[in-house]
């Protein structure tokens, strides 16, 4: 039974598996997005703010898919062996996993309000929608700080 259980950690190859798809599939979409921008600034089809906000959600499009790579190499290096990588690359526990997933998705939500400022929302909608994203960043930002096992 011993033998079964420590040969299960090796399960953990299909979550990196998948996440090494979605990180590609990530690269990918913002390579296209990026591509897809270029042209139509140097055509002329897009102009003014939706280029910034553009701009930012690729940049928001690659900050997924480093978190997503970021994620394989930890599982893979948490549950299977080590990794030649930069130590910043890698998180030495589930805590620093989740810690660096909650940093994500509070820089995925700024983006979002960051979009939504620029597509000018009425007051009242934007209010209530930082004030939501604020509260969530807030949560996940104390989840991080006071979870962290010494």
């Amino acid at each position: 039974m011993k033998q079964v259980v420590e040969k299960s950690r090796y399960l953990a190859v299909i979550g990196v598996i998948g996440l090494l798809i979605a990180s590609v599939a990530a690269f990918g979409w913002g390579l296209y997005k990026t591509g897809l921008l270029v042209y139509e600034v140097t055509t002329g089809a897009s102009a003014g703010t939706s280029v910034i906000v553009d701009l930012v959600k690729i940049v928001d499009f690659f900050l997924v898919a480093t978190t997503l790579l970021i994620f394989a190499a930890s599982l893979y290096e948490l549950f299977i062996t080590e990794l030649n990588v930069p130590d910043w690359m890698i998180a030495h526990n589930l805590h620093e996993l989740k810690s660096k997933l909650s940093s994500m998705i509070v820089l995925v939500l700024a983006v979002k309000f960051l979009e939504e400022v620029f597509l000018g929302r009425n007051a009242y909608d934007l209010m209530l929608t930082g004030v939501a994203i604020a509260v969530v960043a807030a949560t996940l930002i104390a989840f991080s700080y006071f979870g962290k096992k010494d």
